[in-house]
């Protein structure tokens, strides 16, 4: 990776299903994409503004969870998209993202990405990056702002995340900001187009493909926040069946029953 700034114009020419779809600013520094395009979509941003990061001072993750990104170590970004109807529709999401992500990174070359649910991103049993989306309700319509944020090289601080940290480095990934960037939001514009017509079920296969417990004993977690966010609560334990057509995860409980959870984080169980 020897990119170390986006220039709009040249990330523009290597478009496809995004070209004209999508407004790119690159922001040398700033505390969080996500909170830079909430305040641009509460002043009327429409769909498709992008806001990229060189340097986040501080960007997060679920649960406050912390994502340092310095220059040059990851690739973070958000995505404002606007959505008709209610929040209601917009379930499964993120699980829909991260198919979008696993595809653009497949199609750059790089082997062995997974999911995880229900937004994260692996790369050989390591954690990636991560999806962070945030709604705003507005007369009748939905806004998301869709964060994104991948390691290009280790990071030097990790808070509060139970898996290993990947890079891009270190899977031999060669390529520069501008390809995968394009690469990432074409991939993004495809799948919200089609996660707008027939939500996640449409993307559930190939998010089933991808899951890295899938099949497997599992537990899930209640991670707290803030200040205790290195505390947990099991909330269940269960063979993994995947995610519903609403993105909510399913567990095949020891009774014989099955159960349904729309918030949590999910652990592998030791055996």
């Amino acid at each position: 990776m020897t990119d170390c700034l986006i220039d709009p114009v040249r990330l523009s020419a290597l478009l496809g299903r995004a070209r004209g779809r999508v407004d790119a600013e690159v922001l040398a520094e700033c505390d969080s994409s996500n909170s830079v395009l909430l305040e641009r979509a509460a002043h009327g941003a429409p769909s498709g503004a992008v806001v990229i990061a060189e340097r986040q001072t501080a960007g997060r993750g679920r649960r406050g969870r912390v994502w340092r990104a310095a220059a040059g170590d990851s690739l973070t970004f958000s995505l404002l998209w606007r959505f008709g109807g209610d929040i209601s529709r917009l379930a499964g999401l993120s699980l829909a993202v991260g198919v979008a992500l696993a595809r653009a990174l497949e199609s750059c070359g790089v082997r062995g990405v997974a999911l995880k649910w229900p937004n994260d991103l692996l790369l050989d049993g390591g954690k990636l990056g991560g999806v962070l989306i945030e709604l705003a309700s507005e007369r009748g319509a939905t806004a998301a702002v869709i964060g994104i944020g991948i390691n290009l090289q280790p990071p030097p601080t990790v808070d509060g995340f139970a898996l290993p940290a990947a890079s891009l480095a270190g899977s031999g990934y060669t390529s520069n900001y501008h390809e995968l960037l394009a690469a990432l939001l074409d991939s993004l514009i495809a799948t919200l187009d089609v996660f707008v017509a027939d939500g996640f079920a449409a993307l559930r296969e190939d998010w089933q493909a991808r899951h890295v417990w899938q099949g497997l004993p599992v537990r899930l977690l209640d991670s707290a926040s803030g200040e205790n966010a290195a505390a947990t609560v099991t909330l269940a334990e269960g063979i993994c069946l995947g995610a519903a057509a609403d993105g909510a995860l399913i567990l095949a409980t020891a009774d014989g029953g099955q159960q349904r959870f729309l918030v949590g984080d999910v652990s592998l169980r030791a055996a």
